[in-house]
């Protein structure tokens, strides 16, 4: 009897926790993050602490600088140009949307106020964040990065700058020629870099933007693949630098009507290079959010994956790869890599590593500045939040498909020629 009272009482005790239970579960489900929400999050903690303080002219003093243990020598003052040049690069699409009073939109507007302060802070020889323009040929690089995000936003980013400032970066830009590319991707930065002197209508030099293109598409080796100079490295520097720099070079002479070897056909074909590359991308992604790693520079992160976002930001995905897909797989992949803690140091800085702090993967020119490369992943927050790539239903990506026994489609080899 008393048995039955305990079973009976222990019954009565659970059908009338279950609408509690229900509340609770409810509410649990109703606080977990969109994708955009968390994309957006996550943006902004990678932001904040280089913005925040070279806003005030203090990133050199407060930031941690990590070298990698086999660092080559080279002025470690590169780290801070490093991080401002990529770290805007990535972010800009994100900060040309317009402001609103979302939490998201509050999140954009201080970030975009610390970037043009930050911005100024760059070029002012008198700032003690002014960054190191000519002492080193690494300058090339990150400035490019730096030029690339005044392309990517002109109205919100470059516009808004004082006239003092502006002449300032005019002039550290055209300096820039006194270093000489190495023969690799570099001759991208070169061209980015005279490229958007060409969109301000100052003076450029034809040269760089045409060598840099010309050599591009002399290492072209087929199926969507450039090679890094005259030899082939398999990595990921077809999505890191070559293929979106390219691409948008030639997207901005062809805009700009300023180049006639420039022509719809030759940007058309370095855009279906680009997809078919992105189309091998997103299948490097695995059921469970992990990649391929192999080749240098991988403590680059989410960078990996600059081109497929860069044609999800242009609405250029190719054809059978959806928003849905993409915008789950990249997430998918995101979670699982800064789950880790160890991505960030207590300051919230980036650390060497690939998920979380691992040194020793970290190559001899890699400092913590050059891992804000990983936000050339986030592109597609430029799109705004009603876009389909965020409103589409999340779909199954490629090797999730085929790896649940679902039809998937098949691959096949990419000619242009």
């Amino acid at each position: 009897m008393n048995t039955s009272k305990t079973v009976l009482l222990s019954f009565l005790i659970m059908f009338l926790l279950l609408p509690v239970q229900g509340v609770q579960a409810k509410k649990k489900k109703e606080s977990a993050p969109t994708d955009r929400e968390y994309w957006c999050n996550l943006l902004y903690q990678m932001s904040a602490p280089v913005l925040k303080n070279m806003s005030e002219g203090k990133l050199r003093a407060n930031m941690q600088v990590e070298l990698s243990p086999s660092w080559d020598g080279r002025d470690q003052d590169v780290t801070y140009m490093e991080a401002f040049g990529r770290l805007m690069a990535g972010l800009a699409p994100w900060l040309s949307l317009p402001d609103d009073e979302t939490p998201e939109g509050l999140q954009r507007k201080q970030l975009r106020e610390w970037a043009l302060k930050s911005y100024a802070h760059a070029v002012d020889p008198d700032s003690k964040d002014y960054l190191l323009w000519n002492k080193h040929g690494q300058a090339l690089v990150d400035a490019a990065f730096i030029a690339e995000s005044f392309l990517r936003a002109p109205k919100q980013l470059w516009e808004p700058l004082d006239d003092v400032t502006k002449q300032r970066y005019i002039k550290e830009f055209q300096g820039l020629r006194r270093f000489t590319p190495v023969y690799s991707n570099w001759m991208l930065f070169v061209g980015t870099i005279e490229t958007f002197l060409m969109s301000i209508e100052q003076e450029y030099d034809v040269y760089r933007i045409d060598i840099s293109l010309r050599k591009t598409e002399e290492w072209y080796v087929g199926d969507g693949w450039y090679s890094d100079g005259p030899e082939f490295a398999f990595d990921y520097y077809n999505s890191f630098v070559i293929q979106p720099m390219y691409v948008e070079i030639l997207q901005a002479l062809h805009a700009a009507g300023k180049s006639p070897r420039v022509n719809e056909q030759r940007l058309n074909r370095g855009m279906k290079r680009m997809q078919r590359y992105s189309a091998i991308l997103e299948r490097m992604i695995s059921p469970e959010g992990s990649f391929p790693v192999f080749g240098r520079s991988m403590t680059y992160r989410m960078g990996v994956f600059h081109v497929l976002s860069l044609l999800a930001l242009q609405e250029q995905l190719p054809e059978g790869i959806s928003n849905g897909q993409v915008r789950a797989g990249l997430t998918c992949v995101m979670k699982r890599m800064f789950a880790d803690p160890g991505n960030f140091n207590e300051s919230g800085f980036l650390q060497l590593g690939f998920v979380g702090h691992q040194p020793k993967l970290a190559d001899v020119y890699t400092n913590n500045g050059s891992l804000y490369l990983t936000t050339l992943g986030f592109l597609p927050l430029g799109l705004p939040a009603d876009h389909p790539f965020w409103t589409d239903a999340p779909a199954e990506w490629t090797a999730k498909k085929a790896w649940s026994g679902m039809d998937f489609p098949k691959d096949k080899a990419f000619h242009d020629r």
